[in-house]
């Protein structure tokens, strides 16, 4: 005869991981109902947005027994670890702000990143009430024209030009420290942020709440994944290759070159140079990508 304990270890449910604290993990099920699990054996390889499976080890806490297929995920890495933001997102917003200045290499890594998972991506300038907010937004049109997306708004004045983008989606939101992504999540979810604060705080586990990605809902279809702000986005995962064909303005040019194995730094007959010569590419993204396979551990090697 089973006990009621093991009767409930052998129920299994299926869940989507709505908060990351890295070793362990927040799921809620259909019913809205939300328990902290752990990953079952050594493995860590949860992130926010997973569909997973969850064995109940009690009424409040389980144990996460498999992670469903992904759409896509998306992490940084530098030469010494790797760190997932989350997974089966629609988008990505990027945020960023005149003040303090937002780096244009967090911003490069950051669309090359995305650009590598195949997820779009959107960029938000951030404090348009701030008198340097013109002259920042001037500095962001190259990117429009290599085909990204921008609006500008104000977290602290009027959330409302992000939402229509927001719609019918799962975002993922990134930024540097001092962009004003805190006040962004408190204006579109405020409950919700003080919901999952008092959870972490109620585990004794405050550091949570600003350290790891979560995971809030808007409305029925639509959510965001809100991360820690961080001020680097290391892309030690990428090929050179991968990196190359995540430059979205490379694009026509690769495989044009006089050598197939160029890597657009200085070789005779690049059609990428050759680009930027002509201006069609600009020298200043370039430079971004010499610079970054220069980094690379295959470089090196």
């Amino acid at each position: 005869m089973t006990t009621r304990r093991e009767r409930e270890q052998q129920v299994v449910v299926e869940g989507r991981v709505i908060a990351d604290f890295g070793r362990e993990f927040l799921v809620e099920f259909a019913d809205r109902r939300q328990i902290v699990c752990t990953r079952k054996g050594r493995k860590q390889d949860a992130t926010c947005g997973d569909f997973v499976e969850v064995r109940l080890t009690g009424s409040a806490q389980g144990s996460i027994e498999r992670v469903g297929t992904r759409r896509n995920l998306l992490f940084r890495s530098d030469q010494w670890s790797e760190k997932t933001l989350a997974a089966n997102v629609d988008q990505v917003v990027i945020l960023l702000a005149p003040k303090p200045p937002f780096s244009e290499a967090f911003l490069n890594m950051s669309l090359v990143a995305c650009d590598a998972a195949r997820i779009p991506v959107l960029i938000a300038l951030n404090k348009s009430d701030l008198p340097e907010h013109v002259e920042t937004r001037s500095k962001l049109t190259p990117y429009e024209r290599i085909g990204y997306s921008l609006i500008t708004m104000s977290a602290k004045i009027d959330i409302a030009p992000l939402l229509p983008h927001l719609e019918n989606k799962l975002t993922l939101l990134v930024g540097q420290s001092g962009m004003g992504k805190s006040k962004t999540v408190n204006a579109l979810v405020l409950s919700d942020v003080a919901r999952v604060g008092e959870l972490t705080a109620a585990r004794d586990s405050g550091a949570h709440t600003t350290t790891f990605s979560r995971f809030y809902r808007l409305d029925k279809d639509t959510a965001i994944i809100d991360t820690p702000g961080f001020q680097s986005f290391g892309l030690f995962h990428l090929t050179e290759d991968q990196i190359g064909e995540a430059m979205r303005e490379f694009r026509p040019y690769l495989g044009a070159c006089k050598f197939n194995d160029c890597a657009h730094l200085s070789e005779p007959g690049c059609a990428i140079i050759a680009a930027a010569k002509k201006r069609e590419i600009s020298a200043e993204r370039l430079s971004f990508y010499q610079v970054l396979i220069e980094q690379h551990p295959e470089w090196k090697k």
